[in-house]
């Protein structure tokens, strides 16, 4: 019960802020300010070629310590939904594309029963929560599932088809979402937003929390301390240049020396006529 209420929170603190709500942004890892619920990455390719089949999709969130999202319950789902909701506003450019999640059926050992029981999670949830639109899962030839996400679709049976769930060819190319384990010493948060065109684009690590002005003071002012060092020790050798000919000029000054010279010289001509 805590859990599902802790994501409500997140799901609520995630779209109740406005600048935070502006970080979710595609490749860039989210995590939460209470470091109690998992982190999440909505990978988004705007080309279609780009996208990535299921195992694919899988690969690459092992590879940064993730699994394929895996929904424990309602509450997940919603903060998921409020998610993408987020990256897929209309001035972000982003639009039609489904996502994988980490649901499929492989059928290892199992030769009988229902089809929609068959499902499992990739990470080993024992999750049996399900959001599936109408008529799915078809099965067949259709194993992995995505989360459906075409706005511009015209609504169906189930209405439009946005966040249901739909079984498709596990070698079909889609966007996906990784799932991680929450992070105890988050890293800091970039603030410049980008969207993923490669596959190899999405190895980010960004933590979403409310960024301090002494953090970023920090970033700013430390690359320029050698810039500084260097300005300080120029400025420093052309004001000792600089007094050390003045020095010079005050001690030997020709004015005085030719003055004194032309009286005496003159005083002794005078002297011997």
């Amino acid at each position: 019960m805590s859990r599902v209420v802790s994501l409500l929170l997140g799901a609520a603190l995630l779209c109740g802020h406005g600048a935070f709500c502006r970080r979710v942004v595609s490749g860039q890892k989210v995590c939460f300010a209470d470091f109690k619920h998992p982190c999440y990455k909505m990978a988004y390719f705007h080309e279609l070629s780009s996208r990535v089949s299921f195992q694919e999709a899988r690969l690459a969130c092992e590879s940064e310590g993730g699994v394929l999202l895996s929904l424990e319950n309602e509450a997940e789902q919603k903060l998921i939904e409020s998610m993408l909701q987020n990256l897929t506003k209309p001035e972000t450019g982003i639009s039609d594309g489904d996502f994988w999640i980490g649901l499929w059926r492989n059928g290892n050992g199992q030769t009988s029963g229902a089809c929609p029981d068959l499902y499992q999670w990739s990470d080993g949830s024992s999750s049996q929560y399900r959001n599936w639109y109408t008529d799915e899962p078809s099965c067949g030839s259709e194993k992995c599932v995505v989360m459906y996400h075409q706005p511009t679709a015209n609504p169906g049976l189930g209405g439009p088809y946005l966040y249901q769930w739909n079984d498709d060819r596990c070698n079909m190319k889609h966007n996906y979402i990784c799932k991680y384990e929450p992070e105890i010493n988050p890293t800091a948060p970039v603030e410049k937003p980008y969207l993923t065109n490669q596959p190899g684009d999405t190895h980010q690590n960004v933590v979403v929390t409310e960024a301090g002005i002494i953090p970023n003071l920090i970033y700013v002012v430390i690359p320029t301390i050698p810039l500084l060092l260097l300005i300080l020790v120029a400025f420093g050798t052309c004001c000792f240049q600089m007094l050390h000919k003045s020095k010079g000029r005050t001690k030997t000054s020709p004015n005085q020396s030719t003055l004194w010279i032309s009286k005496s010289t003159r005083k002794e001509i005078g002297m011997e006529v």
